[in-house]
């Protein structure tokens, strides 16, 4: 009976120990699945929608003034006046420089007194050529009447000729005048009164630029230029080049103001750089852009369609191709690759590798990596790639240490 009482004591103890161990068994399980909850990083995602985007290039450039002009004297003498403000603006026909004008206006006196004197032969020779007409039959040769028609034609010839200096006269008279060509900002003078100028002479005299409006040269690669003439001829990209839109970004980081369209590009590549040139034209009323400062543009060529990825959400893995991260159906990340992408102003534009609907992530991927659970936030994103409404909660921020 003893023993019988022990084997049910031995029993009933072996029960109890099953039913602990089921009991931790649950709780375990239980603490697990608020762990794995716990582990669901919280990120920003937009949802993405294909649609049709502006096809951007970002190119480097440099201001050159519209026209430039260096100033040169026609005639030589004595400069007598500096009639401009250095670094002022001058308008088209303006006196700059005055050279000494009493020796020119003397030949051209010279020049008018032998336009008088060589009419006035004119008529003594048609009246001698009318006189030999009538007497050719009657007393004098057909000898005298020939010269008579000789003389007259050179008297005319001498009017013609005396006609041609005066205007040469008239011509470097004028020239002492030496102006502006086209309207302008002057430059400084390297010549003051008293000074002796040469024709021709080698060293300008200043130099006069009309920056506005004003160009802006810029480099493309040939390589860029063969996959656009691609995109034109297979009909992905619409629009043509001649109606680009072109935006600038100054030195100091600021948008300018005013748009600009292509003037030109050159038929060349270079055999050192492998890029060619690209000129625009700007208006350019309040002189912001100076010759010779340095800009970026943003050149608009056409329209093309496909999805936008913000370069915030976007890196470069080790091949250099552009990658981004996707929430999945399943909430988790998933990187993809995209082989083919090109800028479209502050994002950049894929044409594969995304459907609509996808779930691409704009914040918190700092901290997760492929195949991490995530719980995702809808938002929206502005034109400059930032983050500007969230539907559900505050963008992520850095998950806090484990204790």
């Amino acid at each position: 009976m003893a023993r019988r009482h022990a084997l049910i004591i031995a029993l009933l103890a072996a029960a109890g120990m099953v039913a602990g161990c089921n009991e931790k068994g649950e709780q375990k399980a239980a603490g697990g699945n608020g762990a794995a909850a716990a582990q669901e990083t919280p990120v920003s995602v937009v949802t993405m929608k294909q649609r049709e985007l502006p096809f951007t290039a970002r190119l480097p450039g440099r201001a050159v003034a519209f026209q430039t002009a260096e100033i040169r004297p026609q005639v030589s003498g004595v400069v007598t006046s500096v009639a401009f403000k250095e670094g002022g603006t001058v308008s088209k026909g303006e006196l700059l420089y005055q050279i000494e004008d009493r020796s020119y206006s003397a030949a051209l006196a010279q020049s008018q007194a032998a336009v008088a004197k060589a009419q006035a032969a004119v008529p003594t020779a048609e009246t001698n050529l009318a006189r030999y007409q009538r007497l050719v039959n009657s007393g004098a040769t057909q000898i005298e009447y020939e010269n008579a028609k000789v003389t007259l034609l050179q008297a005319k010839a001498d009017v013609e000729s005396a006609q041609a200096a005066l205007r040469s006269a008239e011509i470097n008279l004028d020239y002492t005048k030496i102006r502006a060509p086209f309207d302008g900002i002057a430059s400084a003078t390297g010549i003051n009164v008293g000074n002796v100028v040469t024709a021709n002479q080698t060293t300008s005299m200043m130099t006069l630029r009309q920056i506005n409006p004003i160009y802006i040269q810029l480099t493309e690669s040939s390589t860029n230029l063969l996959k656009l003439e691609r995109m034109l001829a297979s009909g992905d990209l619409k629009g043509s080049p001649k109606d680009a839109v072109i935006r600038l970004t100054l030195e100091d980081g600021n948008e300018y103001d005013h748009t600009g369209t292509l003037d030109m590009s050159e038929m060349a590549v270079s055999e050192t750089t492998g890029t060619f040139n690209i000129r625009a034209v700007f208006e350019n009323p309040n002189r912001r852009i100076l010759p010779g400062m340095y800009v970026r543009a943003t050149v608009e060529i056409g329209r093309e369609t496909g999805y936008l990825i913000p370069q915030r959400a976007a890196t470069r893995d080790a091949r250099g191709k552009l990658t981004a991260q996707f929430v999945s159906a399943e909430n988790t990340v998933e990187v993809r690759t995209f082989e083919d992408a090109r800028t479209s102003n502050n994002s950049w534009l894929v044409t594969k590798g995304i459907k609509d609907g996808d779930k691409l992530i704009v914040d918190g991927f700092q901290w997760i990596g492929p195949g991490a659970k995530v719980k995702p936030t809808e938002v929206q994103i502005d034109e400059d790639g930032l983050v500007m409404e969230q539907t559900a909660q505050a963008a992520p921020a850095a998950p806090a240490a484990a204790n």
